[in-house]
């Protein structure tokens, strides 16, 4: 389990709980809690579009999920909102990548 202490003033608890093909997407699925007593699932929803132009290991792609996970729990308002997919776009992955080094 790891933590997070994110910009909306939430500190999230989380795990990696697995990837999931969904035809031309991945989903990367963490269990998630804002308070240790209740557990949910977010989705981080990759198409396959949005990483197309970058030829990505399976490594980099789990951090580019992991990272946009990190940037919903920092912009989300609440919890509550963090139930919603996160769904990242080519836009996204671009500023992920230029985060960790990779052009």
């Amino acid at each position: 389990m790891k933590t997070y202490s994110a910009e909306s003033g939430y500190v999230y608890q989380y795990f990696y709980r697995g990837c999931r093909a969904a035809g031309e997407t991945a989903e990367y699925v963490f269990q998630t809690s804002a308070d240790r007593k209740n557990w949910f699932p977010v989705t981080v929803v990759m198409p396959s579009s949005s990483v197309a132009d970058f030829n990505l290991s399976p490594t980099e792609r789990y951090a580019v999920a992991k990272m946009a996970l990190f940037q919903a729990f920092n912009e989300r308002a609440n919890p509550a909102a963090m139930q919603k997919p996160v769904q990242i776009r080519p836009s996204d992955a671009a500023t992920i990548l230029e985060l960790l080094g990779r052009d």
